[in-house]
């Protein structure tokens, strides 16, 4: 979260709104566009390389889903913009991707855009994506900012359909890539929670070292970034069900509203596991008081064994000639004795009273 947002300030400063000028992280120099179109009968797949390509499409009955992965090529975004009649200032939130999950109506499409989140590595580094849609009559507009698999399981479902998925409008294809989106955090909370599990693990144990405070702090930073995004998803999905545009059919309300439970389901595991973390924190300050407290009572036993002795030294190491003791025979081995003894006593007891 923190990688994400430090340096990214924007470049906007002092332009008109609607200025398209593409703002985050670059992910993949080059845009690759591909286009699923698909009828009840039939599926077709292939990649363009202009624009003027989509114009076939734009007036078919067919379902057409165009993804476009990679936004720093911002004249690929302005040209499907001025195609298709599409808002200046959409147009400048698919380019800026620091947008909060959002949901807008317009009289000849939707725009939603949302986050989405892929956790890599041991330490639970959370990735984000912005994904920005536009839903139309017969055609799905899908703006990533890299290249990956994540949708591969909802290309695959339209390839193997056997008339149901396909015969279905461009609603539901919105909301199978919407669900895929959402579902990608479950994947997110089980790295999370094997994250946690870990650092359990190690303050059990009685580690409590500075790296594990590190990696909670961490944690609860990432914890921060991931319910900064998630939460207003289901927001999202409500004014999707309270929308009364033609393009979302009543039949689709049904499955929005999974949707919609999925990311309840997501939002209060978040917030249970952000309260795990912080009782972590109380762990790991719970674990170096009693370090300590182990600590300090060595210190004390050895103390209470060697106060005594030192009293009876310094006694007995005064310089004064008229001590009785010193004229006496057996003063030095009974002295000995006394070293000898109050050590042994005292162990005895601090072990009665279980403190070693």
């Amino acid at each position: 979260m923190k990688s994400e947002l430090r340096g990214q300030t924007s470049h906007k400063t002092g332009m008109a709104p609607g200025s398209l000028v593409h703002v985050g992280n670059v992910h993949a120099q080059q845009v690759r566009i591909s286009i699923m179109d698909y009828s009840k009968d039939d599926v077709n797949e292939l990649e363009i390389t202009s624009i003027q390509e989509l114009l076939p499409y734009r007036d078919s009955e067919t379902i057409t889903w165009v993804t476009v992965e990679g936004l720093a090529n911002v004249s690929v975004v302005e040209e499907i913009g001025s195609m298709f009649g599409i808002h200046q200032l959409v147009l400048e939130d698919i380019l800026n991707t620091h947008q909060r999950p959002k949901f807008e109506e317009f009289e000849d499409y939707l725009f939603i855009v949302l986050k989405g989140l892929d956790a890599g590595g041991e330490n639970f580094s959370v990735s984000y994506e912005q994904i920005s849609l536009l839903l139309m009559a017969n055609m799905v507009f899908l703006f990533k900012e890299k290249k990956d698999e994540v949708f591969a399981p909802v290309q695959q479902r339209i390839r193997t359909s056997r008339g149901r998925f396909r015969s279905l409008g461009a609603d539901f294809l919105t909301y199978s890539i919407l669900d895929a989106i959402i579902d990608q955090n479950f994947i997110l909370i089980d790295s999370l929670d094997e994250a946690i599990t870990v650092i359990e693990d190690q303050l059990l144990a009685g580690d409590p070292s500075n790296a594990i405070l590190n990696r909670i702090q961490r944690l609860k930073r990432e914890i921060v970034g991931v319910r900064r995004y998630v939460s207003p998803i289901r927001e999202l999905i409500s004014e999707m069900l309270r929308s009364e545009s033609p393009l979302i059919d009543e039949k689709t309300h049904i499955y929005l509203r999974d949707v919609s439970d999925h990311a309840i389901r997501i939002i209060e595991s978040i917030e249970l596991h952000r309260d795990i973390i912080s009782g972590l924190l109380d762990i790991y300050i719970s674990s170096v008081s009693n370090k300590m407290n182990e600590v300090m009572k060595v210190l004390t036993v050895f103390a209470s064994i060697f106060i005594p002795l030192t009293f009876l030294t310094g006694i007995y190491g005064m310089n004064f000639e008229y001590m009785p003791e010193l004229k006496v025979k057996w003063a030095y081995p009974t002295l000995w004795l006394a070293f000898i003894s109050i050590p042994g006593v005292l162990l005895v007891y601090f072990k009665r009273k279980k403190w070693l």
